[in-house]
């Protein structure tokens, strides 16, 4: 049986106790019954993870003791911001956590023209810190132990605007000439810009183009915005990356 995996950001130390988040509390009393005395691995985002024993379980906290520490990590070689239009419904979740999975470094929600769902102010807030339970919990799953960001929603062509950092910078595009294949293996930070379920507006693509994006296409077929993200990162880990 998998030992149980719980982000623990409390955690400061390689040895101590801590008491574990309360989602993660509750999934580990109400949904795996787990009992004192079990054991359990926890990390807190930053690197490497603890054995650790549940000391304490109460009606609404957890308490484990770390027994071992290890420096084990399995991060991706590749250094990607997932630039992701805001799809609608579950399809954010599903990218968001498959991403995760295949080895994303951060994600960057943006607000494109054609994009379907509309969120400010209070519900952006309330949806980015959804997102960013969805990044733990895929985390606690895949056996990550750094948790990427999930930055705040920006507006596509602002967010384009202010694109100074040096990499590669990637858009997909069922038009375009080159495939990932086409490209040199990138010794940086690379930028994966995806677009809505309409695809970015010609406002869009060009403004990426003039701010150093180039287009590249994933095969002959038109791609969802959910699939799309989801291929271009399996085919970059298997091209450059640990796959």
């Amino acid at each position: 049986m998998t030992t149980p995996r719980f982000y623990c950001p409390e955690i400061l130390a390689q040895s101590g106790a801590a008491e574990l988040p309360e989602q993660a509390a509750h999934h580990a009393a109400r949904v795996l019954r787990l009992q004192a005395g079990d054991r359990v691995t926890v990390f807190n985002g930053r690197g490497g993870e603890g054995e650790a024993r549940i000391t304490d379980i109460g009606k609404r906290n957890v308490t484990v003791e770390i027994v071992d520490w290890h420096d084990v990590e399995r991060e991706s070689p590749l250094q990607i911001l997932l630039a992701q239009a805001i799809s609608a419904g579950e399809k954010m979740d599903f990218t968001l956590q498959k991403a995760v999975e295949l080895g994303i470094g951060n994600i960057q929600p943006l607000a494109s023209e054609r994009s379907v769902v509309r969120l400010s102010g209070e519900r952006a807030e309330k949806r980015v810190a959804h997102w960013q339970g969805v990044v733990i919990s895929a985390c606690e799953q895949s056996g990550r132990n750094h948790v990427p960001e999930v930055a705040q929603i920006r507006p596509m062509l602002d967010w384009l605007g202010q694109q100074d950092e040096p990499g590669l910078r990637l858009m997909l595009s069922p038009v375009a000439e080159v495939g990932l294949r086409d490209l040199p293996k990138p010794t940086g930070n690379i930028t994966l810009l995806i677009g809505p379920e309409g695809g970015l507006s010609p406002a869009e693509a060009e403004a990426a183009q003039r701010y150093g994006f180039t287009p590249v296409r994933l095969g002959a077929r038109v791609l969802r915005t959910e699939t799309a993200a989801l291929a271009a990162l399996a085919a970059m880990q298997m091209l450059w990356g640990d796959f």
